[in-house]
């Protein structure tokens, strides 16, 4: 199994030299070849690969005029062409957009992608005279594949070093939850637990606007700019780790209480449009949440199991299967027409997902139809829906709840 260790890195002086001109020289070849690719295409109808760019960077770092190219790791300048390659590939695939010329003011990072050592706690790479002092939070056993160096806007430095070493499955506990995402509430479980929503952009937000309004009124380039920078640049840091610190406790706590996790395939992207949540949505982080789930539940062979967007499952009644088609967004407790029975929305939704998750399990399939294809046509009435309800009993029993 691969698994990747992030460490913050205390380079001197020099050091910090030679990792700027590392990042500049990732960049200036990226832009330098997706340029000389347009060109080709502009001027003969056709397209440079991998191989071309290659031997022409060779012959780039003969040439006098770039020879500073040589200070370089010759192996991480090839690992930027091939991200410039994977960036063609995906877009001739219709994967992604047309590659974009790399900014200094974005990401800023570079591959070492052989003989990365751990030498007494420090970071030994190709083209460093000394080892970089790091500071080693967590020990890992394994082989070292490679690392990735960053700069974050902070200038903080960091290492991200692949392992490919083992990992220890966690113990199976037998059960199953079906769990709604929400903004009240970021996490609603069947069993009726509320993991909080901490609204980190929120809570900062005042203190935030403050310090950006302080940077709109510096010069730009200045060094009271670059100060004021910082102090924005480590606001956004502290959102950032205490919202992915949150994510981790959650999910990790999720992993290692059941085996399967049922959940909605959410359309995130959609929902985002939505002016008037779109800022709580992102604050909220559902995409990232779910990634977290489902990498831990593949390395400790546990499922996830997601079910249709467009299954009511905030309007459908747990207990009877009556639809509620009028329940409006803001109502956040309803009392079902039918059978009387007081629903909290978002525990009603959770509730709803378990049985259609297993619903799904049972049928022994996962193809279910997305909502980009078909919309489902909502069951209308008390009969058909207790019907259906009534087929998913006799089959399994006790896999309803209600």
């Amino acid at each position: 199994m691969l698994k990747s260790y992030k460490y913050k890195l205390k380079p001197n002086g020099d050091q910090i030299v030679l990792l700027n001109k590392h990042f500049g020289s990732m960049r200036y070849v990226y832009n330098y070849f997706l340029n000389e690719r347009k060109k080709e295409y502009e001027t003969n109808k056709q397209t440079l690969n991998y191989y071309d760019n290659a031997k022409a960077l060779t012959k780039l770092k003969n040439q006098e005029e770039y020879s500073w190219l040589n200070e370089i790791n010759s192996q991480s300048l090839q690992v930027s062409l091939k991200c410039l390659d994977d960036a063609y590939n995906g877009f001739f695939k219709k994967r992604t957009g047309f590659p974009k010329f790399k900014s200094k003011h974005t990401k800023n990072s570079f591959k070492v992608p052989q003989f990365v050592k751990l030498e007494k706690g420090k970071l030994r790479i190709p083209k460093f005279k000394e080892p970089i002092d790091l500071i080693l939070s967590r020990s890992f056993t394994g082989i070292i594949k490679q690392c990735t160096i960053s700069r974050t806007p902070t200038n903080e430095y960091f290492v991200s070093i692949l392992v490919e070493t083992t990992h220890t499955t966690l113990p199976k506990t037998g059960k199953s939850i079906g769990i709604d995402l929400g903004l009240k509430d970021f996490v609603i479980t069947s069993e009726g637990y509320k993991y909080k929503n901490n609204r980190y952009t929120k809570k900062y937000q005042t203190l935030l606007k403050k310090n950006q309004q302080h940077l709109s009124r510096k010069t730009f380039g200045s060094h009271r700019y670059e100060n004021q920078r910082l102090k924005v640049a480590k606001l956004h840091k502290k959102i950032t780790n205490s919202r992915l610190d949150n994510l981790h406790k959650v999910s990790t706590e999720l992993i290692r209480k059941y085996d399967t996790i049922i959940l909605e395939d959410l359309n995130i992207k959609g929902m985002i449009r939505n002016h008037k949540l779109s800022k709580h949505i992102s604050d909220a982080s559902w995409s990232k949440f779910i990634e977290l789930l489902t990498y831990k539940a593949a390395w400790n062979e546990k499922q996830i199991v997601k079910i249709d967007r467009f299954f009511p499952s905030s309007k459908t009644c747990n207990c009877c299967g009556y639809i509620n088609q009028n329940l409006d967004l803001s109502v956040r407790e309803w009392t079902c027409p039918s059978c009387h029975t007081k629903l909290d929305r978002d525990l009603n939704a959770s509730v709803n997902i378990l049985n259609e998750g297993y619903k799904q399990i049972s049928s022994g399939t996962d193809d279910y139809r997305r909502g980009d294809e078909i919309r489902p046509t909502p069951v209308g009435t008390i009969a058909e829906a207790s019907k259906i309800l009534n087929l998913v009993s006799e089959s399994q029993p006790s896999l309803v709840v209600g």
